[in-house]
């Protein structure tokens, strides 16, 4: 893309408008990328390659509150940052209900997403006919996959995310279950077990068509009697006494399984032409927490192997990146890490783009639903994301006080809809040390054990190849028609 400055004066005869006299920076770069979007010309060619990222729960309210963490860790105000993704030229709106649902889960999302069909709660990589839970409906009710069908022209597959691979997004890419809960055998319910459904690490390791595979989830790969060495007294959970990763070393003569930092760091794309990371016997850390010896990799230093991995055959590839935490961390009503997560899963975006060319790789940003989260009251400009809302006097002037409810006690600028927040009895007096914990659970107003997704649309944000045809609001299916398109797979 050629990078041209105009004046203001010349941005405002260009929309039709009087020169303004604003100076400040952000208006500055506006002018920038309306001269950028003049000057744009889109790659119509197909893509070699396409990386999918799914911040996982990373509704609209989540991303501007991350945007405002972010820059504040950087010692700006924070409103006026960017996002890696903010600056892609590319988006759109895309509506995520489920068939049976106005607020979705992950499972039936994620099939949406890969398959183009839009299904129910709580399926994988089935249509909606499928009702959760029903075995014996499965195999009439399997649908094909984006992966299937790169597959199929020879491009290689990878999976990155900081959930278990077994958990509802990464596992949509293989798996066909009428239960996302099925992640190791202990876990199917007697009539599934009678029925012969398999497990959904069990479908890792049988349809083998995942080349890069790294996250957590070790534990239903492992017997119920193999100890992990790296976590004394933690047991495997499969029950049926077959170590899946024996199997997929079987499957793998050639491929290569680590467990921690040390043997991530060893992988050589020349030595390792297939690789199974399972770093924790459940869920990565959260980024925040993910220091010292027993640290796992970073998402985007996951990122960057998977590409490096993936790329050496030259053929192509499909990677999907999940920034599953941000999720998680929603559900427990913590926003700190949740955004904090947000940023982790920027910083591997950042990455893919420095890694990759806009001339031969498609680079989707999504989520795959929204969660109850608010950014509210009338904060000053600048002021602390995670804090007590302190706002202006009446000349506009930021008084440093905080601003008082109806019953005179303060309150933070960011909230939950539900969730465990919620407060019985009198609300504290919030002080700012009070906020600042990492562990601050913010107040909610239902509530509930766990909090829950939002029904709102979520954005996507693209570029590269064929990306150009990212705009509007869309259906969520829209994700696996422009991964086809944009990999020339019809």
């Amino acid at each position: 893309m050629r990078k041209t400055m105009i004046s203001a004066g010349a941005a405002a005869l260009l929309l039709g408008g009087c020169a303004t006299t604003q100076t400040a920076s952000p208006y500055e770069r506006a002018q920038g990328v309306l001269a950028e979007r003049i000057d744009y010309r889109p790659v119509k060619s197909p893509a070699k390659n396409v990386i999918l990222f799914i911040g996982d729960g990373m509704g609209i309210s989540t991303v501007t509150a991350a945007r405002i963490f972010e820059g504040q860790q950087r010692g700006m105000t924070g409103e006026e940052n960017q996002l890696s993704w903010e600056a892609f030229p590319h988006t759109a709106l895309s509506k995520t209900y489920n068939t049976n649902q106005q607020v979705p889960d992950s499972a039936g999302t994620a099939t949406a997403m890969y398959t183009g069909v839009k299904t129910s709660a709580g399926v994988l990589g089935v249509g909606p006919e499928v009702a959760r839970g029903d075995c014996a409906a499965v195999k009439a009710g399997e649908l094909e996959t984006f992966w299937d069908a790169a597959r199929a022209h020879g491009l290689k597959l990878g999976l990155v995310t900081s959930t278990r691979i077994t958990h509802a997004t990464p596992a949509a890419a293989y798996a066909h279950s009428s239960e996302r809960n099925w992640e190791y055998d202990g876990e199917l319910s007697v009539d599934a077990n009678a029925g012969g459904c398999r497990d959904i690490a069990a479908q890792f390791v049988e349809t083998n068509i995942i080349d890069v595979a790294m996250g957590g989830g070790r534990r239903g790969f492992l017997r119920d009697a193999d100890e992990m060495p790296d976590y004394p007294g933690e047991m495997g959970r499969r029950m049926d006494g077959v170590s899946l990763i024996d199997v997929w070393k079987d499957k793998n003569p050639d491929g290569t399984v680590v467990f921690d930092q040390a043997g991530f760091d060893a992988l050589r794309p020349g030595q390792a032409s297939r690789v199974l990371g399972l770093f924790e016997p459940s869920h990565l850390k959260f980024d925040s927490m993910n220091t010292g010896p027993g640290k796992d990799p970073s998402l985007a230093e996951m990122t960057r192997k998977a590409i490096e991995l993936l790329s050496r055959s030259g053929e192509g590839f499909v990677l999907m990146v999940e920034g599953g935490r941000i999720d998680h961390a929603h559900h427990g009503g913590n926003a700190f890490n949740a955004l904090s997560d947000t940023v982790a899963f920027a910083e591997a975006v950042a990455v893919a783009d420095r890694m990759t060319s806009d001339a031969d790789t498609t680079l989707l940003v999504t989520a795959d639903h929204s969660h109850v989260f608010t950014m509210a009251g009338y904060p000053t400009r600048g002021n602390p994301i995670l804090g007590l809302v302190k706002g202006n006097d009446k000349t506009g002037r930021p008084t440093g006080e905080p601003y008082l409810a109806r019953d005179g006690k303060p309150y933070t600028t960011l909230g939950y809809a539900n969730g465990p927040g919620a407060m019985e009895g009198p609300r504290p007096f919030l002080s700012d040390d009070d906020v600042a914990e990492h562990d601050h659970r913010q107040q909610s107003l239902i509530p509930l054990g766990s909090e829950t997704h939002a029904g709102e649309d979520v954005a996507i944000y693209a570029k590269g190849p064929r990306s150009f045809v990212v705009s509007g609001v869309v259906e969520q299916t829209f994700v696996h028609d422009v991964v086809r398109y944009a990999l020339d797979l019809d």
